[in-house]
């Protein structure tokens, strides 16, 4: 096993499971931030219905799980067993969920599978050099497919390559995983630059409370070159807006 999937079997053990439900009472749900019920949901995604979608770094599986029960063909995939295991054990008989034990650069390459949206929420895209991972996703993204993917917004002064570290326990060293981070602006130029269209980088305020460390959602797309299907529950795409 690799450290880096080490690394996220570990993250996963202190990790709370979700709940069964949210505050509307629903068993599935898609959630872009760190906060409960709070923010945009899968309209980032402008999908058509019954589109494929691949979720890198799905961790246990809710939100690819809340995209099948939509409907759509979806695939999660993650460089570590334990959680896919709890994945597996809560959504695995969910019609229409593919999960992948796989590292997420190595199944962009072999795989081969195309996709109307790629995202990522607290995942592969912000623990990943996105020189390597931007252009893999490209290529993967059929024709107006989005990129979408969620963080925290960098600290102040400190961007690009950061460490993040992971605690074991009172007689361990912490694991340490790289992690890549930008500024809004810096995210839509660097997608840009590696052919995406329709960049838009923002960030989502925390909900009321003590708590003040907002989201960091960016979107972009392909090149629209060929007609696709009509946008799920007739939506047309549009960026993330304040007003959610």
């Amino acid at each position: 096993m690799t450290d880096t999937a080490i690394a996220w079997d570990t993250y996963a053990r202190q990790r709370p499971e979700r709940r069964p439900t949210n505050a509307r009472g629903e068993t599935t749900w898609f959630n872009w931030t760190q906060y409960a019920d709070h923010g945009p949901g899968v309209e980032l995604l402008d999908l058509p219905a019954g589109g494929r979608v691949l979720d890198l770094g799905c961790g246990k599986g809710g939100n690819a799980a809340h995209l099948a029960a939509l409907g759509m063909d979806a695939v999660g995939v993650d460089i570590s067993p334990v959680q896919l295991s709890a994945a597996e054990e809560r959504w695995g008989d969910t019609p229409g969920l593919e999960l992948r034990h796989a590292d997420a650069l190595a199944y962009l390459r072999e795989d081969g599978a195309d996709f109307d949206a790629v995202y990522s929420v607290y995942g592969v895209v912000w623990f990943t050099d996105p020189a390597a991972l931007l252009p893999l996703v490209r290529a993967r993204l059929r024709p107006g497919g989005t990129l979408a993917f969620s963080q925290r917004p960098p600290v102040e002064g400190c961007y690009g390559r950061q460490a993040s570290y992971i605690p074991r326990g009172g007689d361990e060293d912490p694991l340490v995983v790289k992690r890549w981070d930008y500024e809004p602006d810096a995210w839509e130029e660097l997608l840009k630059e590696h052919g995406y269209m329709d960049t838009r980088a923002t960030v989502v305020s925390a909900p009321s409370g003590d708590r003040k460390v907002g989201t960091l959602i960016v979107q972009a797309r392909t090149a629209r070159t060929t007609t696709r299907p009509p946008a799920m529950s007739g939506q047309a795409w549009r960026p993330y807006s304040s007003s959610f």
